[in-house]
């Protein structure tokens, strides 16, 4: 069987137009901080960072992050790579040991897993393309006829722009939807108005016979949050998501715990044993992890089979082909998150930029090639003209 022969990375830096930033346009941890201009600058991503294994038959996988590129470049050249070079591909589970226990002690968490991530994801795009087997073949197979998605966007804005928005996806018959709030803690009871003004306005464009999710991105406070649940109850939040920071997750409990509004999370948890706590502490009732983060697709496995034998089910956070290869593979899995091909604006958007070959949602629903081997993914030269890419 062929080895690892080498690992590529790329920091692929954007230099193409982006969509300005405006005012409360999303919460977002750094809220409760003093800042002047952008309060969302910290987590804009422009930079985004591949990673190619190549076996020594010459052909390659693809892993991806975009958390911290530079510096999960250098961790992966440096520390990562000679620990998973001459080793087996099929030897995954081995290899995720060897790379999470030789760096325990610096890199359990943040920018270490984000590397093992990379890697990981890659690993299993080569192994599926050496055996001329897409992704969720090697995962179990195909657990549904086509994957739903909801549209994931529709952030802070006025009122009109956000109901234009919607309707314009309503097109594309998308049977769920995520919008983002604009207002928190620092905006006090007439920035709580502004937040319900609109998720009514949105309600009042989609209807009761779709879900609308709400995403705080970690901007609110326990206490605020609990003051806002009951207010928020009557337009039928399918979640709420990450509330709090991601370390308090005795307030993801509290707030879990008192039945009004479903809690998700785990954007920001890593490792198997991270989701876990928030499983076991019942802190969500739907599990979001990662997988860019959390170990990538062999810890996230594991991760779905402690979820689904809590009867918690799993939505990954972002879209992207490994995600959706392991919501295919997963009954536990219902639903994919989708971000509609749109003009630099957060970060989300690069993914379309770098790759071709990404799942298009057509009717609100998303299809993956049996016959297509690994990710499915490929890097485009087409935008390069955009980019500066640090090797």
């Amino acid at each position: 069987m062929t080895k690892i022969k080498s690992i590529r990375t790329r920091v692929w830096n954007w230099t193409g137009p982006t969509v300005p930033p405006q005012g409360n346009f999303c919460t977002n941890a750094s809220d409760a901080l003093w800042i002047k201009g952008d309060a969302m600058a910290s987590f804009r991503f422009h930079q985004w960072l591949t990673c190619e294994v190549e076996a020594e038959d010459g052909t390659i996988g693809i892993g991806n992050a975009a958390l911290a590129p530079t510096v999960v470049k250098q961790a992966i050249d440096d520390w990562y790579a000679p620990l998973v070079i001459g080793e087996d591909p099929f030897d995954y589970a081995y290899i995720w040991e060897k790379m999470y226990r030789r760096t325990h002690a610096w890199g359990r968490k943040g920018i270490g897993m984000t590397a093992i991530s990379a890697i990981d994801i890659a690993i299993w795009d080569l192994m599926g393309k050496l055996v001329n087997k897409p992704v969720f073949k090697l995962l179990g197979g195909r657990t549904k006829e086509k994957i739903p998605v909801y549209y994931s966007k529709l952030y802070a804005d006025s009122i009109e722009a956000m109901q234009r928005e919607a309707e314009d996806a309503q097109k594309n018959g998308y049977q769920a939807y995520k919008s983002r709030f604009g207002f928190g803690p620092k905006d006090g009871m007439s920035g709580m108005r502004e937040n319900l003004k609109r998720v009514e306005a949105l309600r009042e464009v989609l209807g009761y016979d779709v879900d609308l999710m709400l995403e705080c991105y970690m901007g609110w406070t326990l206490d605020y949050t609990k003051r806002m649940l009951p207010k928020l109850m009557k337009f039928e939040p399918r979640w709420l998501e990450e509330p709090v920071i991601a370390d308090d997750v005795a307030g993801y409990a509290e707030l879990n715990a008192m039945g009004i509004v479903p809690i998700s999370g785990g954007e920001h948890e890593f490792s198997v044993m991270g989701c876990n706590e928030l499983i076991q502490k019942k802190a969500v009732s739907i599990l979001q992890y990662d997988t860019n983060r959390v170990g990538g697709i062999t810890a996230a496995q594991k991760i779905n089979a402690i979820a689904e034998a809590a009867q918690i089910p799993v939505i990954p956070h972002a879209g992207q082909m490994h995600n959706y290869h392991l919501t295919m593979a997963n009954t536990n899995c219902p639903i994919s998150e989708y971000f509609p091909v749109f003009d630099v604006e957060v970060g989300n958007e690069l993914f379309y930029y770098i790759f071709e070959g990404d799942a298009e949602a057509v009717d609100g629903y998303l299809q993956l090639d049996d016959n297509t081997p690994g990710l499915g993914i490929s890097i485009t030269d087409k935008h390069l003209q955009h980019f500066e890419i640090t090797e």
